[in-house]
């Protein structure tokens, strides 16, 4: 008999920020394991009594799959509960092999990234009519390498909005990149740390050349999402264009243009 085993995101932080879909694979779980660093205990108050709970946090790649594997060869719905989206910055490709090599269903659960709850905390778009219309999604270059092509002073030359994951400890690194881009010193960040977590959150503005010393003074060292671009800031500057879907001369089959 074999179960099947669905990798959820459960999101940025606050636990009634899971998905409708991610909290009910969760209701019907005979196993979870989370990533109790990272995913708020409140998320687990939804697991039945008879659910079998463990934290992640101090296995290995092999321990996780192993844990996995077992209970759904034993025929349980085995939950694998992971902050944010299981598809970014975790390890859903190699945690995920040895259970389709057992032929074992795989489901997966989108979820609310860091990113969007960092935007919203700080009140934030990260796009604007004719300032971007793309958001990148990356990472300070450290332990793990970065793909030719892909290094950040190369992905701030194109001036669009740019989230950056995994570096609050590598802010040197970071400004130097975002120079290196062409962005100037006076460029404004902001800084999210743990981004709708209840009573703990923080939101802090900067900008490209106090940006390390503003962090480490405000003692953020870990969870914190770093926002840079065209369109912070912007509720407060003078409006640079007018979205045209909205437009009154602008028609589409469900308004008629305005002459």
């Amino acid at each position: 008999m074999k179960g099947e085993v669905w990798f959820v995101g459960a999101g940025p932080g606050a636990a009634d920020l899971i998905t409708v879909r991610g909290r009910d694979r969760v209701a019907a779980a005979d196993a979870v394991l989370y990533a109790g660093s990272l995913v708020p205990a409140e998320v687990l108050d939804w697991a039945p009594a008879h659910c079998e709970v463990a934290d992640s946090k101090g296995m290995t790649l092999e321990q996780i799959q192993d844990w996995l594997l077992e209970r759904a060869r034993a025929g349980g719905c085995v939950v694998r509960l992971q902050p944010g989206d299981p598809g970014l910055y975790g390890a859903f490709v190699e945690i995920v092999r040895p259970l389709d090599a057992a032929g074992i269903p795989v489901h997966l659960v989108p979820g609310v990234t860091s990113a969007m709850a960092a935007a919203a905390a700080a009140g934030e778009s990260l796009t604007l009519p004719e300032g971007t219309q793309t958001v990148i999604f990356t990472r300070v270059e450290g332990r793990t390498p970065m793909p030719a092509g892909e290094q950040l002073a190369d992905l701030a030359r194109h001036g669009s909005t740019l989230c950056v994951y995994l570096s609050i400890t590598l802010l040197e690194r970071l400004a130097d990149a975002l120079r290196g881009g062409g962005w100037d010193d006076d460029a404004p960040v902001v800084v999210v740390h743990r981004a709708s977590w209840p009573g703990v959150e923080q939101v802090l503005r900067t900008c490209i050349r106090d940006l390390a010393a503003d962090c480490r003074a405000a003692g953020l060292n870990s969870q914190t999402m770093i926002l840079v671009g065209p369109t912070l800031g912007a509720r407060e500057a003078a409006p640079a264009a007018r979205s045209r879907l909205y437009d009154p001369g602008f028609g589409h089959r469900f308004r008629r243009r305005e002459n």
